[in-house]
C-alpha cells in the first residue's frame, strides 16, 4: 500500500520569508534571520497524525548565488526536523539558467521522494506561496494548497488558504470528499 504525503515549500510556509530592499520575499540568509512560524506544529501534527508523511521541498538558489553558504542551509533545515513532525528536507540550490529536474516548478523533488518513501502522489497535496511550488505540485499529480500571502495574488491552485490551520481543514474535507466517493 502507498503512503500519502503532504510537501510543504520552506521560505514563506514553514518559515518567515525576508524582504530585502523590494517587495519580492526572499529566503533568510542566517540563522539570527531564520524564523519558524509560531502556529504551524499544532497544523503539522494533525495531518502526520491523519496518516501524512510530511516533507519540505525548496529551492534555494541563493546558495549558488553565493549568498548563504549550504551550511547555513542545512542549519536552518535541521531546525525544522528538530522542532517539527517532518519526515525529510530536501532542496535545490541551482538558479533557473541552471535547468535542472530538481528546480521547482519542474517536479523533480516530489518524484524522487514520492519514489524513496513511496508515496502516491495522486492522494497527496502540494502547498506553497508561490506559482513555482504549484506548479511542481500540479506536474507530479497533487491536489495544490496556495497560502495566500499579499505577493501572490494571481497564482491558481486547487484550493486557497488563509494559513495551515485552514489548509488543513481543507486537507480533511477534501479526503473525506474522496473517500465517500469511493464507497
Amino acid at each position: 500500500m502507498k503512503n500519502k504525503a503532504v510537501f510543504f515549500d520552506r521560505d514563506g510556509v514553514i518559515n518567515e520569508v525576508i524582504f530585502r530592499d523590494s517587495d519580492k520575499p526572499i529566503a533568510p540568509w542566517s540563522l539570527e534571520e531564520f524564523k519558524l512560524y509560531d502556529d504551524i506544529g499544532d497544523p503539522l501534527g494533525q495531518l502526520r497524525d491523519s496518516g501524512y508523511l510530511l516533507f519540505v521541498v525548496s529551492n534555494q538558489p541563493d546558495i549558488s548565488k553565493g549568498l548563504v553558504a549550504e551550511e547555513i542551509v542545512q542549519k536552518m533545515n535541521n531546525v525544522i526536523l528538530s522542532q517539527l513532525p517532518i519526515e525529510k528536507v530536501v532542496f535545490c540550490q541551482h538558479e533557473d539558467r541552471h535547468n535542472c529536474k530538481c528546480r521547482k516548478p519542474k517536479p523533480g523533488m516530489l518524484l524522487d521522494l514520492a519514489n524513496e518513501y513511496s508515496v502516491d502522489l495522486g492522494s497527496s497535496y502540494m502547498i506553497g506561496d508561490n506559482w513555482k511550488d504549484i506548479d511542481a505540485g500540479k506536474a507530479a499529480g497533487c491536489t495544490t494548497i496556495l497560502l495566500e500571502k499579499d505577493y501572490n495574488g494571481s497564482v491558481e491552485a486547487d484550493y486557497r488558504s488563509i494559513n495551515l490551520d485552514e489548509a488543513v481543514k481543507i486537507i480533511k474535507s477534501h479526503d473525506r470528499l474522496l473517500h465517500s466517493r469511493t464507497l
